[in-house]
């Protein structure tokens, strides 16, 4: 196991409750279409840009069922379209799996579709975990993955873990057929590097036939006044948001443009009766 889980789930009445650390009625930018998203309690990794340190701790946050969830979700259905539906995203929600398996099979059975927004850190192939994994994938229409750095020694001095297992993770899903948008921050003086982002779009052409979309995000400093309340250290002080011809160069080594398959995608699609690219 790459990382120590969340703990036993906690449970009311027998079922699964996850710790949740807010909600968001109306997601624009969180997988196709609108989306209800659920913002998760929780994360190991301790990325320098990122945007909510008072996501990090475990084992904290209001804690809700599945059912909570898509009660407090349905209201919001009717602008959800053909495309919307429910993310669940964090922290990471990857070390609450107990309760997005029970989250996204209700969905399911609702006929909502799913998204898991993931950086994909606490991914084994060791068991239980990874048959949980292959349980959770069996609900989850679509992921949104952020691929950090492609080098694993910089993946790690930027978040503090290495990224082989992620990769892996990003492997795994191609070879099943599970679609993905790709997503990567560009930081000046990171990830904003040539050479590297050169190597992304390498392994992303290479390794992966499952891509609905390629996304470069631009770093912004929009979360450090959490840092600041919080009394934690911001390591990116002084680092400015990259230029506009920064960002278009990014799109252009990276090949952003070719992966166009998220027009078309629908909910239940896979990669494999799909293609993308």
């Amino acid at each position: 196991m790459s990382e120590p889980l969340a703990g036993v789930p906690t449970t009311k009445d027998g079922t699964v409750e996850g710790f949740i650390h807010s909600t968001d009625s109306f997601g624009a930018v969180d997988g196709p279409g609108i989306r209800f998203v659920v913002f998760v309690q929780g994360c190991n990794m301790r990325c320098k840009y990122c945007q909510n340190p008072d996501t990090w701790k475990i084992g904290v946050g209001e804690k809700k069922t599945a059912k909570e969830i898509i009660d407090e979700a349905l209201p919001y259905r009717p602008f959800w379209g053909e495309q919307g539906g429910i993310t669940c995203s964090g922290g990471e929600i990857l070390l609450q799996i107990d309760f997005a398996i029970d989250l996204f099979k209700q969905c399911k059975k609702l006929g909502i579709s799913t998204c898991l927004d993931t950086c994909g850190h606490p991914f084994t192939r060791e068991e239980p975990w990874f048959s949980k994994f292959k349980e959770l994938m069996e609900v989850t229409d679509i992921l949104l993955v952020d691929i950090k750095h492609i080098n694993s020694e910089e993946h790690r001095k930027l978040t503090g873990w290495p990224n082989d297992n992620i990769l892996d993770m990003c492997q795994y899903l191609s070879d099943t057929g599970k679609p993905v948008w790709i997503r990567h921050v560009l930081v000046p003086g990171i990830t904003d590097n040539d050479d590297y982002l050169k190597q992304l779009d390498a392994w992303v052409k290479e390794h992966l036939r499952n891509v609905e979309k390629f996304e470069v995000l631009p770093y912004h400093t929009l979360g450090v006044p959490k840092y600041h309340k919080l009394g934690i250290p911001y390591r990116l002080e002084g680092v400015e948001t990259p230029t506009e011809d920064r960002v278009e160069n990014a799109n252009k080594l990276l090949h952003t443009a070719d992966y166009q398959g998220y027009k078309t995608w629908r909910p239940g699609m896979s990669t494999l009766d799909h293609p993308v690219s």
